[in-house]
């Protein structure tokens, strides 16, 4: 069966040998590959081919990872089902007539087929985390500056990361060693706070040197183990759910952990923080398909106004233009105190909430998402819906803190339901550890 998983199916081989030698992954199709399109999932740039590679690109050839292709994706990222795309919807192998979420849902439901052994997608408010959880595969959503950004067409530049998606704790963490680490190319790049300053050699070393490879940290040994849990991201979830991830909870704790309920009322402001900025950025971001550089070329008949607006009109789908619209609208002049600068009070506060809350626990647990996986079409009609499925996810982006999403059991009819752990700035192995007792 076709779950219209790949945009463009096209492999590129690596030669090297390394430790991805016997592995295809599969790579999100806004991350740059040189001579193979990278289109987005948007008609603006279905032509659009890349000069170079990304360079978490090259970190997987480097490693002798082979490619597949570029998998589908909601259109610049911006969904939360992967129906927004220009090439079509994507279908949830672990849940048919499901969406698979989004936006990295084609690369989760290439793993969840077994299409491709791993994949990278983009986790902008949870577009990792999100297809992790609805197709029963795990998703890690890297600290900010973890993974290089360079040749990645981003959505939201200060809320964005490149993350892995597998069908274990272990393998996600396999990915992660290969990608993770600084990058001269992306300013945001930064060491671990752990890593050796002396040496000179790769993260991956580094980490090794230290002890603290995350691919070792994958070993189900949660003894005293601090669990913090949210009650603001338990409210309003689906009852199932809930029941779904208090059994995983109690799992946790059979092998030795322990958990205390925690309030961050800061959490409750998120996901309107998160979008106002999200939207602002993406409006920033996206000004450049005009028409000139990228994008449809338009007849010039002297009105440029009207020809850059042609174009946008033609290149960019239904959900793209609404939150140009309103990111432009939140950043103008008449706005900007009220909505945008709001905005990041809130993501300081958000930020300063997860902090004290890590000062009293290990990781903190919540359901992925606080439904199910949405039937095909239902939330199209009506984006708010689609916008408040992310509130457990947004907070971890706008702390930019690490996360990771493994599967936590299904729901009476056979959903997938995930389970999200969240660390401290830098705290992989942490949440590695504490998901490998799961998945």
């Amino acid at each position: 069966m076709s779950y219209n998983a790949f945009i463009t199916r096209e492999t590129i081989e690596s030669d090297a040998e390394g430790p991805l030698a016997d592995k295809t992954v599969a790579v999100k199709d806004n991350i740059s590959t040189e001579g193979v399109r990278t289109t987005c999932g948007s008609a603006m740039l279905e032509e659009y081919v890349p000069p170079y590679d990304a360079t978490v690109v090259e970190r997987l050839l480097d490693a002798g990872a082979t490619i597949p292709g570029k998998t589908n994706m909601d259109e610049f990222g911006m969904g939360t089902t992967t129906e927004t795309s220009a090439f079509g919807p994507t279908d949830n192998p672990a849940a048919e007539g499901r969406v698979p979420g989004g936006s990295s849902g084609g690369s989760a439901a290439a793993v969840a087929a077994g299409e491709a052994d791993l994949a990278l997608g983009t986790d902008t408010g949870g577009s990792v985390r999100c297809p992790a959880a609805f197709t029963g595969t795990v998703g890690i959503k890297p600290t900010y500056g973890l993974v290089s950004r360079y040749g990645l067409i981003a959505y939201a530049n200060s809320l964005e990361q490149i993350g892995p998606i597998a069908p274990s704790v272990e393998e996600a963490a396999e990915l992660l060693e290969v990608i993770a680490g600084p990058d001269e190319r992306d300013a945001t790049t930064r060491e671990a706070p752990w890593a050796s300053e002396e040496r000179a050699g790769d993260a991956r070393e580094q980490r090794e040197a230290s002890g603290d490879s995350y691919a070792d940290a994958a070993d189900g040994d949660v003894e005293g183990l601090e669990i913090g849990i949210p009650t603001e991201l338990l409210d309003g979830a689906d009852e199932e759910v809930v029941e779904t991830f208090w059994d995983a909870i109690d799992e946790l704790e059979a092998r030795g952990a322990s958990y205390h309920e925690v309030s961050m009322e800061s959490l409750e402001h998120a996901v309107e923080a998160y979008y106002v900025i999200a939207m602002s950025e993406a409006s920033s971001n996206l000004a450049r398909f005009d028409g000139v550089r990228y994008g449809p070329t338009p007849d010039y008949e002297g009105n440029w106004n009207e020809e850059f607006a042609a174009v946008r009109e033609e290149g960019f789908g239904e959900e793209v233009k609404r939150r140009i619209l309103l990111g432009t609208y939140a950043l103008s002049a008449g706005y900007h105190d009220k909505y945008y600068k709001q905005a990041q009070d809130a993501r300081a506060w958000v930020k300063q909430d997860f902090d004290s809350a890590l000062e009293e626990a290990d990781v903190l647990a919540s359901p992925t998402m606080p439904v199910p996986p949405m039937e095909r079409g239902e939330s199209l009609d009506d984006p708010l819906t689609m916008y408040l499925a992310d509130a457990n996810t947004t907070p971890v982006n706008l702390a930019n803190l690490p996360a990771i999403s493994v599967p936590a059991g299904e729901t009476s009819d056979g959903l997938p339901v995930g389970l999200q752990l969240i660390g401290p700035a830098f705290g992989e192995t942490e949440i590695i550890r504490a998901g490998s007792a799961l998945a």
